[in-house]
């Protein structure tokens, strides 16, 4: 059986796509995104308008954050970017539950003693507390039952200052199932009503590394981003896995089979902003991400940063594209042509600051197209505006 390409012009904004999905969000249209960080979050809250058949493949690599002591406790995979995606696509209307979302969404006071903290969770868990308590059963017994759990588990020296309910309850959820992310993240899902897909691209407990074009090696998603760390000094060469947060031991891991389907069913692959290397380069590193995304003949675009990424330091925009490029085009015995892994470079460039000028004949050479709209408003300046953005999106599936 021969393939067609049917390909058609854009107008951005379509007005009359936007107006049809957003009359009919649970008809919409099936856009992928491979992202991990907070960057997305009011992109998610607006997209939920449009479409409830969103896909999002998340990173569990992050060590910085309260995931980190997770990690260090319990020997699993990242939860928090999860957990922050799960409650952005989360229906907010009485039908979604608004108080399991404000459960999930509560962190633990800083300020009070591990005594004061203990009896508070202890509180949660027998279903006594005012933030549990005005769940309905048979939710708050579900809840309750995955936070005891964790309460069970959870070891003496555990600092609970500043934790985040949901990723407690998921913790719990995951040492429930032994291991498993997918059944809890299945349950918050029906519990919340998520309206779109939500999954770790991988399983698998592994960190993120980085060696350096100064010769220096990076360890850990926390010492990548600028965040938590000083700022890197010197660009990144390349990305790697690691068994260890701390130090190398070589790591890989494959693409699950129900991930690369969704893959597979996308009508628009999306590579969005957020940090380069940690969120969404980390997402494309699995075996067989590449491969899916190149067999899926729909449209892949690429949103770059605004302002300054530390993770992007030294790059000019040729290289941005050169190092998204080469990380899918790194899995072994692949000869994908550029036009499989990516078609369009999404900007705004009369209202944007990006880090680099954006070369439309640079692009032509490679065969990727250069979209140029208006993406940024004046009340979101110096980021983009997520209806402008979504509305683009949309335009082009």
């Amino acid at each position: 059986m021969s393939k067609i390409r049917v390909t058609r012009s854009l107008e951005i904004p379509d007005p009359l796509r936007i107006s049809r999905y957003q009359k009919i969000p649970e008809l919409g249209p099936r856009i992928l995104f491979f992202s991990g960080g907070s960057a997305l979050t009011g992109l998610c809250k607006t997209l939920k308008n449009y479409t409830h058949n969103s896909i999002h493949l998340v990173t569990p690599f992050d060590s910085g954050g309260s995931s980190a002591e997770l990690r260090k406790s319990f020997d699993m995979p990242s939860i928090g970017d999860l957990r922050s995606r799960l409650s952005a696509l989360a229906d907010e209307s009485v039908l979604g539950h608004p108080e399991i979302v404000a459960l999930f969404t509560y962190r633990l006071p800083k300020e009070r003693s591990a005594k004061e903290l203990c009896g508070l969770l202890e509180a949660l868990v027998q279903g006594k507390a005012e933030r549990i308590a005005c769940i309905s059963n048979p939710m708050r017994r579900l809840i309750c039952n995955h936070l005891g759990y964790f309460l069970q588990a959870m070891p003496k020296n555990f600092d609970l200052r500043g934790a985040s309910m949901g990723n407690l309850i998921l913790a719990g959820g995951y040492l429930n199932n032994h291991q498993h992310l997918d059944p809890i993240i299945f349950l918050f899902s029906k519990l919340v009503n998520v309206q779109g897909t939500v999954r770790a691209v991988v399983n698998k407990n592994l960190h993120i590394g980085a060696d350096l074009q100064d010769g220096r090696q990076v360890m850990g998603q926390h010492r990548l981003t600028g965040k938590q760390m000083a700022p890197l000094t010197s660009p990144i060469r390349r990305l790697f896995l690691s068994q260890s947060r701390d130090r190398f031991e070589p790591a890989s891991c494959q693409l699950r089979k129900k991930n690369r389907k969704l893959i597979e069913s996308a009508e628009l692959i999306c590579y969005p902003p957020g940090s380069f290397y940690s969120s969404l380069l980390a997402n494309l590193m699995p075996t067989g991400v590449s491969a899916a995304i190149a067999g899926n003949d729909c449209p892949k675009v690429y949103i770059p940063n605004l302002g300054r990424d530390p993770e992007q330091i030294g790059m000019n925009f040729e290289q941005m594209i050169k190092a998204l490029l080469k990380q899918l085009k790194t899995e072994p015995d692949s000869h994908f042509r550029t036009d499989q892994l990516l078609n369009f470079v999404l900007f705004d460039s009369k209202n944007g600051h990006y880090p680099a000028d954006l070369s439309a004949s640079l692009l032509r050479r490679w065969g990727i197209e250069l979209i140029d709209s208006k993406l940024i408003s004046k009340h979101s300046k110096p980021y983009y505006d997520n209806e402008l953005l979504v509305s683009a999106l949309l335009s082009l599936v």
